[in-house]
């Protein structure tokens, strides 16, 4: 459904996506993850044709989207993470507007808007005014919005963002159904949990380049270090960081002095736990707080980037 080939994009000196490449293929739920300005914004932004590249391929349905872009935006549905409604108009209308934007026939575009309406669950609110409506109800309308022309390839950019938990909830459930409907999904979100529950494959974008993709289970498998032990201090000093560095089993540190915290990555933990201890009795660290987590997909994102996601 899509291949994204060694694309390239430079805003003046500064290169901005550095040889992306990676493919998803049809009926996949896709998770594209980076931490604020890793370049994905702007790779999807190119995906849908609204920005240029500068070098390389992107072709969506085997359409390149540099030279049949019509062809291909016919095949996706974008979910911005700003909601693209016109707030004084109803859900239905929006749904019209939206549905003719996008080149359906008066007939077509009132069949599927009351399609969509049950689809996100809102039929009885279908002649209120946007502006009337809570921040889930609106981020169900926007993907409502995206699904008028039947895509192909359904790319959503942070569709959960500021609402309650049974609004996301349903949210969720809604685009996996889509997806085991046979519409292929890019799903980006600053929630681990949501990208655990709904992808198949996951990419890891971090300064421009793709820096991890396959399954979450092939990822934190081949994850050196993907253990993690999580650690507060009383006052974190040199000589604990150091002692703690010099451990052969310890294949990454993140400190974080702000919070005396530190991130230690390991390959074993069962000799580790110990040797932390005699370090911290070392060097005059009282260890306040003690957690070892299994690798997972929020401590392979921290080890890799050096940050949280939702950093």
């Amino acid at each position: 459904m899509l291949v994204v080939d060694d694309i390239k994009k430079s805003f003046g000196q500064k290169e901005v996506v550095r040889g992306v490449s990676f493919t998803v293929q049809k009926g996949e739920a896709f998770g594209l993850l980076g931490p604020n300005g890793a370049g994905k914004s702007t790779t999807i932004s190119m995906i849908c044709g609204l920005l240029s590249y500068d070098s390389g391929e992107i072709t969506v349905g085997g359409n390149s989207v540099k030279n049949n872009t019509m062809a291909v935006k016919k095949k996706i549905g974008v979910v911005p993470q700003e909601i693209s409604l016109y707030p004084t108009m109803s859900a239905r209308d929006n749904l019209l507007f939206w549905g003719r934007m996008y080149g359906l026939t008066g007939s077509q575009t009132k069949k599927r808007a009351e399609a969509v309406l049950d689809y996100v669950g809102l039929r009885d609110r279908a002649k209120d005014k946007i502006e009337t409506f809570s921040g889930g109800m609106k981020r169900r309308i926007n993907i409502g919005a995206s699904l008028m022309h039947e895509p192909e390839l359904l790319i959503m950019d942070e569709p959960t963002v500021g609402i309650d938990p049974q609004s996301r909830n349903h949210i969720l459930q809604t685009i996996q159904q889509l997806n085991q409907n046979g519409m292929t999904v890019i799903y980006t979100s600053h929630y681990m949990e949501e990208v655990d529950f709904l992808c198949d494959r996951i990419g890891i974008v971090d300064q421009g380049k793709m820096i991890a993709l396959g399954t979450k289970a092939d990822l934190c498998n081949r994850l050196a270090g993907g253990t993690a032990i999580k650690l507060r201090v009383s006052r974190l000093n040199d000589g604990f960081i150091t002692c703690v560095k010099e451990m052969p089993e310890v294949a990454r540190i993140i400190t974080n002095a702000e919070n005396d915290s530190l991130d230690i990555f390991v390959s074993s933990h069962q000799h580790v736990v110990g040797e932390i201890m005699s370090c911290a009795v070392k060097n005059h660290v009282q260890v306040q707080s003690f957690e070892v987590q299994e690798p997972n997909l929020e401590n392979l994102f921290l080890s890799l980037t050096g940050r949280s996601l939702r950093d």
